[in-house]
């Protein structure tokens, strides 16, 4: 035991909860500390390392979250293995023990409802080569387009492989191990996935229908934040789109911030509410993604993100010491298929179709008396009595839905599933009953 705290104390930057975490990481990282690793009591570290014990503890609090050790109660604490591969939030919401006559539980887009692909192939001669690995990773063409949709005059963009590509490299960049960032409740699994990864502490901020909730923003703002990540329109997975007066107020409650502000525009192309940012009111820290998964197809696998000139910068030379950047070869698909009149005219009909479906199954419901908040995207965010019980109803029935609780931030008395109803066609009024009744026990089951 001595020995051990010999390590950690030779590793210990400063004397503080911080300085005892990077102690930990570095001798894990080095080997010394190999996963099983039983660790002593906090009193014993706090004593022998001249600390608190609520230092020790708010260490351990930080570690614990991102997966670094385990505490077992009287059984201790130990070291975890850091490359061994969690549950995780997305994997609960997702996974399932059988197969499904209609799976309503992925947040997928229809693929009935994506564009044809073969004019934009068609139009391919070359893969191209670049002279040089350190070419702009964007199409100058492509930011023009990009540059003439956006919901702010933006100074900088750059291309990734997806949103969540780009929402995990804006945090390897923007955020250390034991910040504060403050997100939706409730919010995307596969970003909170990714904070407890990073060993960031994510804060929950209420979504209402026009946003996020800016007393428990102005709240959380009392102690330092690093970020706040949000969903400007068609959130996932309430559907709430945030209003322009909400977006400015957020604005003026961040400006007394140094908060960097992440807007994940999943949505996209499909959603008919506005194109709205905060990063028209606060442009020098504001990083704005949207992703064209959900519009132009998931397995293209691009999104752009805008955001000042230094920090696209950063987020550039980041990228150069990995992947370096994302295909121009689908960067020219992507740009056929945003200056294509065909195209845009099949991307208006997915949007006025998702639109119809939504309507329609919040109506359906609604007649149940069940009342769903949020106005646009793929996704129904369902009141239940009992979570696992509508789940396991609904299961036996040939229908999946994802549970709420992974998509749970701050603990919550209503108890929710995510439906994705963008994936509802002919067939929905009758599986809409069959949801309000697994939801509400008491209400019976319309079948047709």
């Amino acid at each position: 035991m001595r020995d051990l705290l010999s390590v950690l104390e030779q590793r210990m930057p400063e004397p503080t909860a911080r300085g005892l975490v990077t102690a930990v990481t570095a001798a894990i990282r080095e080997g010394v500390l190999p996963p099983g690793t039983r660790l002593p009591p906090i009193r014993t570290i706090a004593t022998q390392l001249g600390l608190s014990p609520t230092t020790v503890s708010a260490a351990w609090s930080l570690l614990a979250r991102s997966g670094t050790i385990r505490t077992e109660g009287r059984r201790g604490t130990t070291v975890t293995d850091v490359g061994a591969i969690g549950t995780g939030r997305y994997r609960r919401a997702l996974q399932h023990t059988s197969e499904f006559r209609l799976d309503l539980s992925t947040g997928v887009p229809d693929s009935r409802l994506l564009p044809d692909l073969r004019p934009a192939l068609r139009s391919l001669t070359t893969a191209g080569t670049p002279s040089s690995y350190l070419d702009d990773p964007v199409l100058p063409e492509l930011v023009d387009v990009l540059a003439d949709d956006w919901p702010y005059p933006a100074a900088a963009f750059t291309i990734t492989d997806g949103a969540m590509d780009a929402i995990e490299l804006i945090a390897r960049t923007t955020m250390r191990f034991g910040d504060r960032v403050a997100v939706e409740h409730p919010g995307f699994p596969p970003l909170l996935d990714l904070l407890d990864a990073l060993g960031v502490e994510a804060v929950g901020i209420p979504v209402d229908e026009a946003g996020l909730d800016l007393p428990a923003l102005t709240a959380a703002l009392q102690s330092p934040v690093a970020a706040v990540v949000l969903q400007p329109r068609a959130q996932n997975p309430t559907g709430v789109s945030m209003t322009e007066h909400r977006a400015r107020e957020v604005a003026q409650v961040l400006s007394g911030s140094d908060a960097v502000v992440v807007e994940d525009d999943s949505a996209g192309a499909i959603a008919h509410d506005p194109a709205i940012s905060v990063g028209r009111w606060l442009p020098d820290r504001t990083l704005h993604v949207r992703s064209f998964s959900k519009s132009h197809g998931p397995d293209l696998r691009l999104a752009a993100v805008s955001g000042p000139s230094a920090l696209i910068a950063e987020l550039t030379a980041r990228r150069h010491l990995g992947q370096g950047w994302s295909s121009r070869l689908l960067q020219r698909i992507l740009l056929h298929l945003l200056t294509d009149p065909r195209t845009i005219d099949q991307l208006d009909h997915a949007r006025r179709e998702y639109a119809r479906r939504r309507s329609a199954a919040v109506q359906r419901l609604a007649e149940h008396g069940i009342r769903v908040a949020g106005s646009d995207g793929l996704n129904l965010w369902v009141p239940v009595d009992d979570e696992n019980a509508a789940v396991v109803r609904l299961a036996s029935q040939g229908v999946g839905v994802a549970p709420g609780a992974p998509f749970a931030v701050l603990p919550d008395q209503q108890r929710h599933v995510r439906v994705t109803v963008g994936l509802l066609g002919t067939e929905e009024q009758s599986v809409i009953d069959q949801i309000a009744a697994a939801c509400r026990p008491g209400i019976p089951s319309i079948i047709r």
